[in-house]
C-alpha cells in the first residue's frame, strides 16, 4: 500500500517533539553540592564513625553511654532547649517587625535596613564580648545604673548562683546578634508578596492585623520555613556567646563537645555530642517541614 504524497512529512510534523533535558540548573548547583559534600557530608560521616568507635577501633556505643552518663549532659541539653524555646518566638516576632518596617518603603527605609543588618558584620565571639562588657559587674549597665542613682552598688548579673540573669544576658546577646539573619530572609520573602493582594485586602476593609494574618503570613510561609529551620540549627550550635558570658557557670551541648575534645582529649565523646546536635537539628527540620508545609503552585 502506497502512502499519499506528503503523509510522511505530515506525520513527522505532528509527532510530539522530545523534551531535551536542560542541564543548566544542575551545572549551577554543582559547586554548591561539591562544597556541601566535602565540608558537611564527609565530616558528618566521619563524626558518626568516630562516635561509634572505641579507642581500639572496634565499634561500640561506649561514647554515647559516657555522654549520657556525664554529670553535665542533662544540664547542657536542658539549657540548649531552653534557649531555643526562649529565643525563637522572640526572634520571630522581632525579625518580622523589622522586615515589615523595611518593606513598608518609608522614608529612610534603606537606613533602617543597614542598622538592622549591622550585627551580621560582627562575629559571634565579638558580639559575646560586647554583651559581657555590658553585664559584667563593672560594665556599662552597672555604670549607668549607679550613675543615675538607681543603685548604690553594682548588681552582679552574671552570678553562677543565679543562672536566671545569665540566661537573660545570653538571650539578649543572641537576639541582638542573630535576629538579623531571620530578618534578611523575611525581607526577601516580603518582596515576593503581591501588592495587588494587599491592596485587595484594603479594598475589602481588612485591618493591619487581618492583612498580616490572612494575607502576608500565608504567602510568607516558604520564607518562614527557611528562616526558622536555619535559626534553629544555628541555635543548637550556640557556643561562643555562652562561653564568653557564662563561662563554666552555664553549659550547652556545643560547649560540652568542645570540653570533651579540648580538656578531656576524648574525640569519641565529642563526636557523640556532635551526632546528637545533628540529630536534633534534623528532627527540628522535619518538624518544621510538617508543621509549615509548602505545596507547589500554592502561591502562584
Amino acid at each position: 500500500m502506497s502512502h499519499q504524497p506528503g503523509t510522511a512529512a505530515l506525520t513527522e510534523a505532528l509527532a510530539v517533539p522530545r523534551r531535551r533535558t536542560d542541564w543548566t540548573p544542575y551545572v549551577l548547583l554543582l559547586p554548591s553540592l561539591v562544597f556541601l559534600a566535602f565540608f558537611f557530608v564527609v565530616p558528618m560521616v566521619q563524626a558518626l564513625g568516630l562516635a561509634l568507635q572505641g579507642p581500639d577501633g572496634a565499634y561500640t556505643t561506649a561514647a554515647f553511654e559516657r555522654m549520657t552518663g556525664d554529670a553535665q549532659f542533662r544540664t547542657a541539653l536542658l539549657v540548649t532547649l531552653l534557649l531555643i524555646v526562649l529565643l525563637l518566638p522572640l526572634q520571630f516576632v522581632l525579625a518580622l517587625a523589622m522586615a515589615l518596617v523595611v518593606n513598608a518603603r518609608l522614608r529612610g527605609s534603606s537606613l533602617w535596613l543597614y542598622i538592622f543588618a549591622l550585627p551580621l558584620a560582627i562575629s559571634e565571639l565579638a558580639a559575646a564580648i560586647i554583651w559581657y562588657g555590658i553585664f559584667t559587674e563593672n560594665g556599662y549597665l552597672n555604670t549607668v545604673l549607679v550613675g543615675l542613682g538607681i543603685r548604690e552598688h553594682p548588681f552582679i548579673f552574671l552570678d553562677p548562683r543565679q543562672p536566671l540573669w545569665t540566661v537573660v544576658a545570653i538571650v539578649l546577646a543572641e537576639l541582638w546578634r542573630a535576629t538579623s539573619i531571620m530578618m534578611v530572609i523575611l525581607v526577601a520573602g516580603l518582596q515576593s508578596v503581591s501588592r495587588e493582594l494587599v491592596e485587595a485586602a484594603d479594598v475589602f476593609g481588612a485591618g493591619p492585623w487581618q492583612k498580616l494574618r490572612r494575607v502576608i503570613l500565608p504567602l510568607l510561609r516558604p520564607s518562614l520555613q527557611v528562616a526558622l529551620i536555619l535559626r534553629t540549627i544555628l541555635a543548637f550550635q550556640a557556643f561562643a556567646v555562652v562561653i564568653a558570658i557564662a563561662g563554666r557557670g552555664l553549659t550547652v551541648l556545643a560547649a560540652e563537645a568542645y570540653r570533651w575534645y579540648g580538656a578531656y582529649r576524648d574525640p569519641h565523646v565529642a563526636a557523640a555530642y556532635a551526632v546528637l546536635i545533628l540529630g536534633l537539628s534534623i528532627a527540628s527540620t522535619v518538624a518544621y517541614l510538617r508543621l509549615l508545609p509548602v505545596r507547589q503552585g500554592m502561591y502562584a
